[in-house]
């Protein structure tokens, strides 16, 4: 039988266990697609090619919640399933999530340029880029990045990345393509601290973390990834076949999930990249988008909503015989698969990989965390198994 089948809601402390039989939901009986996914990762955790969570939930209820492998090898310590870990771009929702909401509250307007609300910019990037764009990655922003610099302090990290947004130049005239990138995310998130006054990673725990009762999910620094068992290490990949603890030695280069980097180089998480969650606290959040805590249902509609038209990922699985159309939301994929809406966003890091899914109208949500770089066709078969086992169930 799966784990945690038809476990209690996913509180703000964790886990929590139904107090009250009488009113528990009845237990779902999982379906073939299932346990198969769930045997499929398992069968990958023993050869050592996943380590992480996996977790399926219905209703904000687990139906699937399995935790493989280490979290700190050198200590011994384990992944559990409310472990958290380095997001990488599975984080930049947050971002323009921030953004949606300071639109609501009439903070800030979507054609508004980017000149309107930061200053120092190129004068064809602050006049002619809008904010629209900047959230639908559609503005052609690029940024002068080292990626081999290591940081020691929110302050440094802040003003090095202030500088390499405004040197960096337009690659096409804004609006008129579809560029996924990190410019435009970060530009963002120096517009909610210009206009909230409030540090971005503040806001954000505040506003969406702790609005959405993600009491785990925070932008850890470098010191405090380290000093905290409950935090994953990345187990970054190396030529040779062997991994090395990217945490441990910021000197070692990923090889594959950004060639040459290190997740643990810059001393904290930015808008674009960085932030760290749990996959329990991931499903508090496809709760709180559903159930309109983040948002009001009009401008939950508009952040969620198809914007433009987006190739698949490279690799990614093949919806067979089921249609399958591709768009870029606000920060989100927004994809339409068969009689399924699917929003989310995955990551790509030095020895992570981080993907979090809901499925609109149907209240099914899955989570995929790894402290492992994988490959992207690895990555996209679990996916591609976790999408089966949902659509299956949800049907």
């Amino acid at each position: 039988m799966l784990g945690m089948l038809a476990a209690a809601p996913l509180s703000a402390s964790g886990l929590a266990a139904a107090s009250d039989s009488a009113h528990a939901q009845p237990r779902r009986s999982p379906s073939e697609p299932l346990r198969r996914y769930r045997e499929y990762v398992s069968e990958l955790a023993k050869k050592d090619q996943f380590s992480g969570v996996i977790m399926v939930a219905h209703r904000g209820r687990p139906v699937i919640a399995e935790a493989y492998g280490m979290a700190d090898k050198k200590l011994g310590v384990r992944n559990r399933v409310d472990t958290r870990f380095n997001l990488g771009s599975a984080s930049k929702p947050f971002s323009t999530l921030a953004i949606v909401q300071l639109a609501e509250q009439g903070k800030i307007e979507f054609y508004d340029k980017l000149g309107t609300y930061l200053q120092g910019f190129r004068p064809e990037v602050a006049e002619k880029v809008t904010v629209h764009q900047m959230l639908t990655h559609t503005s052609g922003m690029t940024m002068a990045w080292d990626p081999s610099r290591i940081t020691y302090s929110r302050e440094e990290l802040w003003e090095i990345v202030r500088k390499a947004l405004r040197e960096g130049e337009l690659q096409f005239t804004p609006g008129t393509q579809h560029a996924y990138g990190g410019a435009c995310l970060d530009a963002l998130g120096e517009i909610v601290t210009k206009i909230t006054g409030m540090s971005y990673w503040d806001y954000v725990h505040e506003h969406i973390f702790g609005a959405a009762g993600m009491t785990g999910s925070r932008y850890y620094t470098r010191t405090e990834w380290l000093a905290d068992p409950a935090i994953a290490h990345p187990y970054m990949l190396q030529a040779d076949g062997s991994r090395v603890d990217a945490l441990r030695d910021l000197k070692a280069s990923a090889v594959i999930g950004g060639p040459g980097t290190s997740p643990a180089r810059p001393f904290v998480g930015l808008p674009s990249v960085g932030a760290f969650s749990s996959a329990p606290d991931l499903v508090r959040l496809a709760q709180a988008l559903q159930n309109h805590k983040l948002l009001t249902r009009p401008y939950t509609d508009l952040y969620v909503g198809p914007k433009f038209p987006a190739a698949p990922p490279p690799g990614a699985p093949s919806p067979g015989p089921t249609r399958r159309e591709a768009f870029q939301a606000y920060g989100l994929n927004s994809t339409i698969l068969g009689d399924f809406r699917v929003i989310g966003h995955g990551g790509g890091v030095g020895g992570g990989n981080a993907n979090w899914n809901v499925y609109l109208g149907h209240d099914w949500a899955g989570v995929v965390l790894s402290n492992y770089d994988l490959d992207s066709k690895l990555f996209m078969d679990i996916l591609g198994k976790e999408r089966e086992a949902i659509t299956s169930a949800a049907g």
